[in-house]
């Protein structure tokens, strides 16, 4: 469920309708560990709040655009976006949202976990060398 962005927000990034909701960001912020002390004390600019740095994350995700792409966007820079992006993933900030998801959806609609399957393909590599033989065909 979208909730109203304020209009001041809408004025400062122009792609207001990417941002998270306050419902979402409800669910995921105490998911977020908190930032490492000397992160703190550092001097220089202060650091880009947490929301700020989701939207960036989210909105590289749901589009797939490259990173450097997302400062054109005005929702948060890039680097500090991607940081925040392999922090929590070694946090496991989304496997822990994915199952939060997973189980509010359980509880709505119901999983049929009988019916749950899984999927692949297995191909050969078209470089890699033969069964029987220790070498490629790579060029070297």
């Amino acid at each position: 469920m979208k909730t109203a962005i304020s209009s001041k927000r809408a004025r400062s990034n122009p792609s207001g309708r990417w941002l998270i909701s306050d419902e979402l960001w409800s669910e995921l912020q105490p998911l977020l560990p908190p930032p490492a002390k000397r992160e703190l004390c550092k001097g220089g600019r202060p650091r880009v709040p947490e929301r700020k740095a989701m939207n960036g994350i989210l909105f590289v995700l749901r589009t797939g655009c490259q990173w450097n792409a997302l400062n054109a966007t005005g929702i948060c820079s890039s680097s500090t976006a991607h940081l925040r992006f392999q922090q929590w993933v070694e946090a496991g900030v989304f496997h822990q949202l994915w199952a939060k998801g997973l189980n509010k959806y359980d509880e709505l609609r119901g999983i049929q976990w009988r019916w749950q399957s899984m999927d692949a393909a297995l191909t050969k590599a078209p470089l890699g060398g033969e069964k029987n033989r220790s070498q490629s065909h790579r060029p070297s």
